[in-house]
């Protein structure tokens, strides 16, 4: 064994980044560490001048001036890579006239550990490296878990705000979404069509049946509602069994007609429920942003309300449009009321039983 093994040992273990080079300059021991940069390639035997360039000082250019230079802080740059910037120092030994070169990667270790996949088990325990290494272990688990948490907290955002603006009992917007959407299309000028559906008989359902046919018969409604209309428009529970639809969009009275119907018509079908059928129907009234010249929130409610009304009063069941005679009307029963009564009535007259 040669005799200068034992050191060579103890130095791949103390610096594993070590390069001795021999009397002649030729490269006799590489340590584990540095072997990685090569990526497994040993560069034992080249000349160290054939496998590194020494940028920083520059006078050092043979093994006379590399053993003069020892001591001194060196700036290398593998041959093979002129991107790899390595630290040096060269100190004689551990054999006669030999020179070993202690490689470092500098500030550049956390790129060094990711290029070359080095863990702390390539360098030295005792190498500040490793602090780095865990440093920059902890900092990527703390930023993982930072985004995991912001992710998180995005989310439970993002439901909550869905939430607020949702009914839970048939998963339609509430009156704080229909709101929210309103004003949007509103601020946008876009054209559409706001219509106000209420159910007829529906308290019949509650009273005979119990609650929970009513609420069987509240989603099964969403349900019809929301597959009669486009996946744009909106459809709102804004109250125990009333709804508001706004119809992107569409400015034809036929056609908002139809699709009224239509609804009016599959509602007057029996609702099974544990044996028994719920029935009731529905009344409609509906207003455009065409009719106004400045499309007012508050209004069009209040409005396609008056046009609801308005087809309860006829019977129910059939769809109305909101027109100017229908204001006009509500407010001559308002003032015969204030006449007969001393006091306005508030909401538009209703024949019969409002269910």
């Amino acid at each position: 064994m040669d005799a200068q093994t034992p050191l060579r040992d103890m130095l791949d273990v103390l610096c594993p980044m070590n390069v001795i080079v021999d009397a002649d300059g030729a490269i006799c021991n590489v340590g584990p560490t540095a072997l990685r940069i090569f990526g497994g390639y040993s560069p034992v035997k080249k000349s160290f001048f054939d496998v590194f360039e020494v940028a920083r000082p520059r006078d050092i250019t043979c093994t006379q001036s590399l053993r003069a230079a020892a001591g001194r802080k060196l700036h290398l740059h593998l041959h093979a890579s002129q991107k790899r910037a390595l630290k040096a120092v060269a100190v004689p030994g551990p054999g006669p006239d030999e020179i070993t070169v202690n490689l470092s990667f500098g500030i550049s270790v956390i790129d060094a550990v990711r290029a070359h996949a080095l863990t702390a088990a390539d360098f030295a325990p005792t190498d500040l490296a490793i602090e780095m290494l865990y440093l920059m272990e902890a900092k990527s688990a703390a930023m993982e878990a930072s985004r995991g948490l912001s992710r998180r907290l995005q989310s439970a955002r993002a439901q909550a705000e869905q939430q607020a603006l949702t009914d839970t009992l048939t998963g339609l917007s509430n009156r704080r979404g229909l709101d929210a959407m309103l004003a949007e299309m509103l601020a946008e000028g876009e054209e559409f069509a706001l219509m106000h559906v209420d159910l007829d008989y529906f308290k019949a359902v509650n009273d005979t049946l119990g609650h929970a046919a009513g609420d069987f018969v509240l989603q099964r409604v969403a349900e019809i509602l929301r597959s009669e209309v486009r996946s744009h428009d909106t459809v709102a529970r804004t109250g125990g069994d009333e709804f508001v639809l706004l119809l992107r969009q569409v400015a034809e009275p036929p056609i908002l007609d139809q699709i009224a119907l239509r609804m009016i018509e599959r509602l007057t079908q029996p609702i099974p429920f544990e044996g028994e059928d719920c029935q009731i129907s529905a009344s409609a009234g509906t207003t455009l942003t065409s009719y106004y010249e400045v499309a007012d929130a508050e209004r069009m409610i209040t409005d396609a309300d008056l046009a609801l009304y308005a087809s309860k009063n006829a019977g129910r069941a059939r769809h109305t449009f909101y027109t100017e005679d229908l204001r006009a009307r509500m407010v001559e029963r308002r003032g015969a009321g204030a006449g007969n009564d001393g006091a306005a009535s508030s909401a538009p007259e209703v024949q019969g039983d409002v269910a």
